[in-house]
């Protein structure tokens, strides 16, 4: 496999840390996530935060469609709570990713 070099406005550290990332995805068979949720978890987001945002949604909406509290949704962004596997099934789902992304 060839290596890329990525540049990024934070520097190389981030540069290796998003390939990183790739390389991950690629082991598990699954499409890199984008380069603006890599960004936002490599800055501390959760994946679940990078994700919404991402799709342009907010928690209310998120919420919305998943069945769940936005206060709960709140607290899986945070990481204060895990989520049950269902809720994580239908999190995934709105936000048309597999659930494995979100574990």
């Amino acid at each position: 496999m060839a290596t890329q070099t990525l540049k990024t406005e934070s520097g190389e550290e981030d540069a290796e840390d998003r390939m990183t990332l790739i390389l991950a995805a690629e082991a598990r068979a699954e499409a890199p996530l984008p380069e603006a949720v890599s960004a936002a978890i490599l800055a501390g987001d959760s994946v679940l935060k990078a994700l919404r945002v991402w799709r342009g949604m907010t928690q209310v909406q998120l919420a919305e469609a998943a069945g769940i509290g936005q206060g709960y949704l709140s607290e899986l962004e945070a990481r204060a709570k895990t989520g049950s596997s269902e809720t994580l099934t239908k999190l995934a789902h709105c936000l048309d990713v597999q659930k494995g992304r979100l574990v």
